[in-house]
């Protein structure tokens, strides 16, 4: 079982972004809400969905561990069998960890990661990066400096497929949350996440 909600943008859309949500918070946390709507508002149709243990939370309001990465992938297959198009896969942290897990294999336009949890805070040893060394699609991942899930010196060592494309948001956190001192805003930073975003995926589109 899955809970959908569309962003149509109000031109035509460049393509459909299939977004998913994080770990910890519903596909219309704060986050997410402005995400997608910085992505419509750059011609990009959003798709956002929950994956079952979320969507179960939202009908009890019990939390719930996410589901094993199977009935994740699971889920997101599903759904992107449904979507007709130019489409990519994309999602927050956890969501963007399935979604580049399956892009190439889902015949996806190429895959679009917000805050790529390519460790557990405090184990760096424990990477997340084996299916990242070869994509076979376009992917992008954009990524706050001060992110805990991996941070640049860190992601520089790993032996990424060179074709991923890597964003860095100055001061950002794993939400996209700045130092007050760095003069920003999280705003200014998921404006910032959704441009690059939007531009990728045009270019993407082209191919």
């Amino acid at each position: 079982m899955s809970v959908e909600l569309i962003d149509q943008p109000g031109e035509q859309a460049l393509a459909t972004l299939l977004l998913a949500h994080g770990a910890g918070a519903p596909m219309d946390s704060p986050f997410m809400n402005e995400l997608a709507a910085a992505l419509c508002a750059r011609q990009v149709r959003v798709v956002r969905f929950e994956f079952p243990y979320m969507a179960a939370r939202r009908e009890d309001g019990r939390k719930r561990p996410p589901n094993p990465m199977p009935v994740l992938e699971k889920s997101m297959r599903e759904l992107r069998a449904g979507l007709q198009g130019r489409v990519f896969l994309g999602g927050k942290s956890m969501g963007g960890r399935v979604a580049s897990q399956l892009a190439a294999e889902l015949g996806a336009a190429g895959f679009v990661c917000f805050g790529y949890p390519f460790h557990p805070p405090g184990k760096p040893e424990r990477t997340r990066i084996e299916h990242l060394q070869q994509i076979g699609c376009p992917g992008l991942i954009v990524q706050g400096t001060r992110d805990p899930f991996g941070k640049p010196d860190e992601v520089a060592s790993y032996p990424l497929d060179p074709t991923l494309q890597l964003h860095w948001l100055e001061s950002g956190e794993h939400d996209f949350r700045p130092l007050k001192s760095s003069g920003l805003t999280q705003q200014a930073l998921i404006e910032e996440a959704a441009a690059v975003a939007a531009g990728f995926i045009a270019a993407a589109s082209r191919r």
